[in-house]
């Protein structure tokens, strides 16, 4: 029998400032992965999140390249800005290492497809991690549309991602310092959010390109975010459907739903679990609570090692990989062309 530690993905981190790192400490004593590295330049920022989470100081380097020649990582996951994800990428994949980037993939399409060009050259895996990737409900909604058909051809998708504001809800200080900044997060809301419903709306058009994007973009709360934007609205134009995507952090709570009508019904995901579908306009409504995915499907790291380590392939139209996420970004150009110059955005 194989030693189950020798089957455990080492893993490296590549910064410390995007908020959804403390997953990776969440998951470290899993048997998933050995946690052999971690770059940040910020001393303070990592002796302070050693002290939170128990992870020694030992492992931290200043540099990427520094990590990389004394850990060994076989694949490294991004918890940088996003503008930085083009540089970890230079930096791993000529070496082999594997990598995942937190959504988006990057802050605009150029940076894309430098990205996508070298991992497809040094043969490495490049994938993207969203929250919503996980969601059982997710899944559901794909099922009822595109396996089981249950409602016919979709004619209007809404996604809808938020909350009230990440200096509202208190993110860290070095999350919140790149995150409104429109050159390292490439955009506020519209990019923040924006991405989770082009990602998903993509998905569920079996990576169908919306003809033309328009979208605006506002800033409710000038006083809070002096640079970017704090909600917009996206649509994507098909030839036989539309797409709404509303990203926001003016939200009253938190939100990550999907709403899709098809021809002859609707389903709606609401959030994690649960789900609700109409199939018949005489029959009512119908609710379901779902249980979690399994491993490796139901989070980034299992996800990430069985992907490394060729447990499971994937699949052209997969929510986490390059086809879809290039035109994720491709999507969120446009749309921030299409704010700035209030009209619609033709996609090539």
């Amino acid at each position: 029998m194989v030693d189950a530690q020798n089957k455990k993905l080492n893993l490296g981190v590549d910064g410390l400032t995007h908020g959804h790192v403390v997953w990776v400490f969440k998951h470290k004593d899993t048997t998933t992965f050995n946690l052999v590295g971690i770059a940040e330049p910020n001393r303070e920022l990592a002796e302070k999140m050693s002290k939170q989470f128990g992870f020694s100081m030992d492992i931290v380097y200043p540099t990427l390249e520094e990590m990389i020649a004394n850990t060994k990582p076989e694949a490294v996951a991004a918890f940088n800005s996003t503008i930085e994800h083009l540089n970890t990428v230079q930096v791993c994949v000529p070496k082999g290492i594997h990598v995942m980037v937190e959504k988006p993939l990057a802050v605009n399409y150029k940076m894309a497809e430098k990205m996508a060009n070298l991992a497809q050259k040094y043969n490495i895996h490049l994938i993207t991690n969203y929250e919503t990737t996980w969601y059982p409900s997710n899944q559901f909604v794909n099922q009822m549309l595109n396996e089981d058909k249950k409602i016919g051809k979709p004619r209007r998708i809404i996604v809808s991602d938020g909350h009230w504001g990440p200096k509202e809800i208190n993110v860290g200080k070095e999350f919140l310092d790149w995150l409104v900044d429109p050159v390292k997060n490439g955009g506020g809301a519209i990019v923040d959010f924006g991405c989770y419903g082009a990602n998903l709306i993509t998905w569920l058009r079996n990576g169908k390109m919306p003809n033309y994007v328009y979208a605006t973009a506002s800033t409710f709360k000038p006083d809070v975010y002096t640079k970017i934007d704090d909600d917009a609205t996206i649509l994507l134009e098909y030839d036989d459907m539309v797409g709404v995507v509303q990203p926001s952090w003016n939200w009253p709570f938190s939100r990550k739903d999907i709403e899709v009508y098809g021809e002859t019904g609707y389903v709606i995901s609401h959030d994690h679990a649960n789900v609700s579908y109409k199939l018949e306009r005489r029959k009512p409504e119908e609710t379901k609570t779902l249980e979690d995915r399994v491993k490796p499907n139901n989070n980034a790291f299992d996800f990430f090692k069985s992907v490394v380590k060729g447990e499971i392939v994937l699949g052209k139209n997969d929510l986490s990989g390059l086809n879809n996420n290039l035109k994720v970004v491709k999507i969120l150009d446009a749309a921030r062309k299409s704010a700035i110059t209030g009209k619609k955005v033709k996609i090539e």
